[in-house]
């Protein structure tokens, strides 16, 4: 089984290791487009419209900007502590087997592509949905080097990722993308909603559940009797597991 996670905006701030070496990440196919993807992130950094061209809110821009124009320099630490938020909170990789979650997880992201959780880069800001003026949209520069680059070997994908990032790259079947809905009755009518906040948090319990459990399901309707055994109400509608909360 292998977990795709998205990242997350709310990371860490510094890091305590050597600068980036390109060449130590995971899946190094992806290093040509990352080269690509970093010079330009560092050279839009540096421009007076930089707020505007990757996105970001107003009260972070400047120090968003400063730290990804110093990307080569600055000091790194593991994937498994960068990225904070919703998700990574309940994801709660501390009390997790470390050498079994950076087995099973594979984060994606707007800058390096794909990594596992023992890769190690510096703190970044840069959306998949961002454009660099010099590459193009980012979702598009990385989908063909995701399909010739990104293999994970047999056995079912459990698919976390939100829209922009599971747009990248279509995991192979066995895949099954989790969705996460609320069920409440209105009027004696059963109604069922998209969450947001909600849905991050429960993503990351499902993915933090399964590793803590050693499961292994292979096949769709293993992951489904596996993630009802943990506790999750949850049904399974084509290649989608929806997981339901009620309330």
């Amino acid at each position: 089984m292998q977990i795709l996670l998205p990242p997350s905006e709310s990371k860490a701030t510094a890091g305590d290791g050597p600068a980036l070496d390109p060449a130590s990440l995971s899946f190094p196919g992806l290093n040509p487009v990352r080269e690509r993807v970093l010079a330009s992130l560092i050279e839009v950094s540096g421009r007076d419209d930089a707020q505007h061209v990757l996105k970001l809110p107003a009260g972070r821009a400047e120090d968003a900007s400063a730290r990804n124009r110093v990307l080569r320099e600055a000091a790194t630490l593991p994937v498994a502590r960068l990225y904070t938020g919703v998700l990574y909170d309940n994801l709660d990789l501390a009390g997790l087997d470390p050498t079994a979650a950076a087995e099973r997880i594979v984060v994606f992201s707007g800058l390096w592509g794909a990594l596992r959780l023992t890769d190690r880069v510096p703190p970044y800001r840069l959306s998949m949905a961002v454009s660099l003026p010099s590459v193009g949209r980012l979702s598009a520069v990385w989908r063909p080097a995701m399909r010739e680059a990104l293999r994970l070997g047999d056995g079912l994908v459990v698919d976390l990722r939100s829209g922009p990032y599971a747009s990248v790259w279509k995991a192979p079947p066995p895949a099954v993308a989790v969705r996460v809905f609320r069920e409440r009755v209105v009027d004696g009518e059963t109604r069922r909603t998209v969450v947001s906040h909600m849905a991050k948090a429960t993503r990351g319990r499902i993915a933090h559940d399964l590793l803590a459990a050693g499961a292994a399901p292979r096949t769709p309707d293993e992951l489904l009797k596996t993630v009802a055994d943990l506790g999750h109400t949850a049904e399974l509608n084509g290649t989608n597991l929806d997981v339901i909360l009620h309330g």
